[in-house]
């Protein structure tokens, strides 16, 4: 069995940094993993697409349509855009939020309608990450409360989670970092139950 894990957003939210996380906790846990990368223009707020593909033997980190188990989305446009990715049953966990892309704020482009109504029919559980990260205490957190809601749906032990996240972010954010962290696994664990 493995587990495939598809995170995407736009350039500079860190969806990579939350994909290596991802993978090291794997790793630490005695798993297979392989790791593959799409980096559209991302320096520029293009799409990024990570794939994190891990179980007792891992043969491909390619993903196509359908295959991918979870699909965690920094932006709810990179949803909607990934969405057939996701297997039928899969679990989506999207950030409440949408990063306006240049063709939408120069007035070429208008955003789809009934995004939410969408992502809520696919069984979106729609995170609040930057309100949470700054009521942890900063709003560039955003991506590790997203990989906290994601931890709660794998089966990795917390304290694996919390060495990662220490481990790749500057000395000075850990503690921000880990409480941003604990927060999105909270909101991910109170409401999946609900």
């Amino acid at each position: 069995m493995t587990c495939r894990v598809l995170l995407c957003g736009v350039g500079g939210q860190g969806t990579i940094l939350a994909a290596h996380v991802t993978a090291d906790v794997a790793l630490a846990s005695g798993l297979d993993v392989k790791v593959s990368e799409i980096h559209g223009m991302a320096q520029r707020g293009g799409s990024v697409t990570t794939v994190v593909t891990f179980g007792d033997e891992v043969k491909s980190m390619v993903s196509g349509a359908g295959e991918s188990d979870m699909l965690v989305s920094f932006d709810k446009l990179e949803a909607l855009r990934n969405l057939d990715q996701l297997k039928s049953g899969g679990h989506l966990v999207v950030n409440d939020e949408v990063v306006k892309p240049a063709s939408v704020l120069t007035g070429r482009a208008s955003l789809p309608s009934d995004s939410d109504g969408i992502l809520r029919d696919a069984g979106a559980l729609m995170v609040p990450a930057d309100a949470i990260a700054r009521e942890a205490g900063n709003a560039k957190c955003a991506n590790v409360v997203m990989l906290g809601a994601l931890s709660a749906l794998l089966d990795f032990d917390e304290p694996l989670w919390v060495d990662s996240v220490s481990a790749s972010v500057p000395p000075k954010t850990v503690d921000v970092n880990v409480a941003a962290f604990r927060a999105g696994r909270s909101f991910a664990e109170e409401h999946m139950a609900s």
